[in-house]
């Protein structure tokens, strides 16, 4: 049955609660460990056992981070890395031009620079070289290195790796192997093939953590001290986050005290993206997601490839701030390209029907910067992986979104082999493509075909989850706080969604470019404000604004609000309907 009796609301969708087991879940485990109710029912929903409550509220690192030598080549790669710095050697650092990449190559650079070492960075362009290393740039900087670490790419590129003959390349990655691997030095990377993939859900960033870890570790062995890798951790988090790599395990510790190490504002890059961005609290993983993130990727999609990874390895405080600005600029510019092909690409593909395994589009003169982006935003309408191609000439280049338990990656890769696509990899969540523009539709056929079979498409793309109801009164911030100690939320870990039921609208009101502002009360003395970005776009801003005192079933998350000192929950709302009369 729909939650509430909503089948269809105001954005028509269906509501769905929890299930009777995890009703049933919440309720034993609220009376076992005398916690709130509320947050009993996110932590059943996400699967933790009641016994286990208290010490998933309070992860910690020691206890979950894995020996990095489990990894392959783990030892190799940090012993080379070592015999460098003791060596004073040349050392390149070779980055994807995406957070995760940015992050990887800075949290490198930071630990060079402690121990008194410079690094050589380089990022190639997303148009002019495309993903991961070429073999053009590789052989240069063999020629004048004697280390390269490649970050965040590489486990595919046999040929640019052989064209560094002239220097060890060490690579540390995460995106999925093929059958075999490039003739590196060291190719450590959870998602080889000869990996058992309990840490398949790691980032390049937590890679290269690891790495550093195990540096750490035999340079201790040999007498020596390395730099605080604690302190390092604000950049594994944020790459964690940005990649959208499942918050669960290892990577849930590593976002909680990244989050932490952050709130210190002692990275001058992060402080002056932060201060750009007008943030005026600590940030959370929302904040990384949608705030930092998308700054520091601006650089790579339509501005200077390296601009984000120098920002987050900036020591100067006046040079973080220009670079800073710089992106934030980029990001706005980023933004209004954004717009105009999510607009074509959302008419293209609701042609062809959303509710097919695998939502796609393509055009020509589509910016590369931007279709990962806009994939992502047909993902998040339609609940389906969607894919997005720009065309330029008798080639496209694309990027592609997933939904949990559908691996994208994999499936890009086999249609590789196939002879389908031109170039293709990536992870679960997100892949890159490259396809001939006479091989698009059976390329995308057979993408949907396979897809299909790993379950996409199946289910009500337009089903509302929701963890439960809640009474405007008991929206507090002291439950909020509670909730967020299940957190960090984001990818494999939902965060929290509630209605608030039989609701009262006393006052709604337009604000800003389409957004509402409301309060609702339950009639008896008790209200809650809300918030509902780009509302005025669909039915939702106006059937509120207009909503002639009829009552509303209201649905959404609940966030903390600070202004001028004052700190209360507001509602972000994601959706309402009409109580029946």
């Amino acid at each position: 049955m729909a939650y509430l009796g909503v089948e269809t609301s105001l954005t028509g969708r269906r509501w769905v609660g929890p299930s009777t087991e995890i009703e049933r879940q919440a309720e034993a485990m609220a009376q076992r460990s005398g916690l709130p109710r509320a947050l009993c029912a996110v932590l059943a929903r996400l699967g933790v056992p009641a016994e286990e409550a208290q010490t998933y509220l309070e992860p910690k690192l020691r206890d979950l981070l894995p020996d990095p030598r489990v990894l392959r080549d783990m030892e190799t790669a940090a012993g080379r890395f070592v015999a460098a710095v003791t060596s004073g050697q040349k050392i390149a650092i070779f980055a994807d031009y995406d957070v995760d990449g940015g992050t990887s190559a800075a949290l490198l650079i930071d630990w060079l620079r402690q121990m008194g070492l410079p690094a050589t960075l380089y990022v190639p362009d997303r148009i002019d070289e495309g993903y991961g290393p070429n073999p053009t740039a590789m052989r240069e900087l063999a020629a004048n290195h004697d280390l390269i670490v490649c970050v965040d790419c590489g486990t595919l590129s046999h040929d640019a790796i052989a064209a560094a003959k002239e220097a060890d390349v060490v690579i540390l990655d995460h995106h999925l192997g093929g059958e075999t691997l490039p003739d590196a030095l060291a190719v450590v990377n959870p998602n080889r093939q000869d990996e058992d993939g309990s840490l398949a859900h790691l980032c390049a960033a937590a890679v290269v953590f690891l790495m550093l870890v195990e540096a750490g570790r035999q340079m201790r062995e040999a007498g020596q001290k390395g730099p605080d890798l604690m302190q390092m951790l604000d950049l594994v988090a944020l790459a964690t986050v940005a990649d959208v790599a499942p918050l669960r395990g290892v990577n849930r510790a590593l976002v909680q005290q990244g989050l932490r190490i952050m709130a210190g504002r002692q990275r001058p890059g992060l402080v002056a993206l932060s201060d750009v961005a007008r943030l005026e609290t600590a940030p959370s993983s929302y904040h990384l997601g949608f705030v930092l993130g998308p700054r520091v990727n601006a650089g790579g999609r339509i501005g200077q490839a390296d601009l984000g990874a120098r920002l987050l390895a900036s020591d100067n405080p006046h040079e973080a701030r220009a670079m800073a600005e710089r992106l934030d600029a980029l990001n706005t510019e980023r933004r209004e390209i954004e717009a105009s092909v999510r607009a074509a690409a959302l008419a293209q593909a609701e042609e062809r029907g959303l509710d097919a395994p695998l939502v796609w589009a393509a055009g020509a003169g589509w910016h590369p910067g931007v279709v990962g982006i806009v994939a992502s935003r047909l993902k998040e309408l339609t609940g389906r992986p969607a894919v997005v191609i720009g065309l330029d000439g008798d080639e496209g280049k694309g990027s592609g979104r997933s939904v949990g338990g559908v691996d994208l990656g994999a499936s890009v890769q086999r249609l590789a082999a196939e002879g389908l696509l031109l170039k293709g990899g990536g992870h679960r969540m997100a892949a890159g493509l490259t396809v001939a523009a006479d091989q698009l539709e059976p390329a995308m056929e057979r993408l949907s075909q396979l897809l299909a079979k790993q379950g996409a498409g199946q289910g009500g793309a337009a089903d509302l989850k929701l963890d439960g109801m809640l009474m405007p009164g008991a929206a507090t911030v002291d439950l909020l706080e509670q909730l967020e100690r299940a957190g960090p939320f984001g990818q494999g870990a939902p965060g929290p969604r509630f209605a608030i039921a039989d609701a009262r609208i006393s006052f709604a009101k337009q604000v800003g470019t389409g957004h509402l502002k409301l309060r609702c009360d339950d009639g008896m003395g008790a209200g809650l404000d809300g918030i509902a970005f780009g509302a005025f776009d669909g039915p939702l801003g106006s059937a509120l604004v207009n909503h002639g005192g009829s009552r509303f079933h209201l649905a959404g998350r609940l966030e903390i609000n600070e202004w001028g000192g004052r700190r209360q929950v507001q509602l972000r709302l994601e959706d309402a309907a009409k109580t029946s009369d």
